[in-house]
């Protein structure tokens, strides 16, 4: 068993911070879209993917991603407490779903399009709870499309911004001696 550095714990927990600011935004922001656009709820799923995303990328370290998410969920929840339960399981499971195919992968491959199929199979996963949840009969088929849609290519998106972020804390440093070099 190999031990955590307190480094990797205190990166996670500042991607997890900033995260979680933005998640609980993106919270508020649903809201908002729920009640205007409910159509375009999905987009603002994808905002649950950012910190998991970043941590994954920059840190590629196993258990990054759910510790980095339970984080960005705890502070979501702090401005949001109504919605404790919906930051955490969300936090949970969304650093759970992305970190899945690099234990598949024993965290020896770190190929960009593992990010990608992770989150975008997360965000069908998502969907189909929502659709279930919601019931197919309470909408038009062409709203399920584009709300399906809009859960599918959301994390996607935070996913690739994840990524991107990522490569720009590396380029500046911030991890130099954190990743494991793969």
């Amino acid at each position: 068993m190999h031990r955590t550095s307190t480094r990797v714990i205190l990166s996670c927990a500042a991607i997890g911070v900033g995260g979680g600011l933005f998640a609980a935004g993106a919270g508020y922001a649903a809201g908002l879209i729920a009640g205007i656009a409910p159509m375009l709820y999905g987009i603002t799923i994808g905002s649950h993917f950012l910190p998991s995303a970043v941590a994954l990328a920059l840190l590629k370290r196993p258990g990054v991603g759910i510790l980095t998410g339970f984080i960005a969920g705890l502070v979501g929840a702090a401005f949001a407490p109504h919605w404790i339960l919906r930051f955490l399981g969300t936090g949970l499971l969304v650093g759970a779903l992305l970190e899945l195919p690099f234990f598949i992968t024993r965290y020896k491959n770190w190929s960009p399009w593992l990010y990608y199929v992770a989150a975008g199979a997360s965000g069908l996963i998502l969907a189909a709870g929502t659709f279930i949840a919601l019931g197919p009969e309470h909408y038009a088929p062409w709203f399920w499309v584009l709300y399906l849609a809009m859960f599918a290519l959301s994390p996607i998106a935070f996913t690739w911004l994840g990524r991107v972020i990522a490569a720009s804390l590396a380029r500046a440093g911030v991890a130099r001696t954190l990743t494991t070099g793969r």
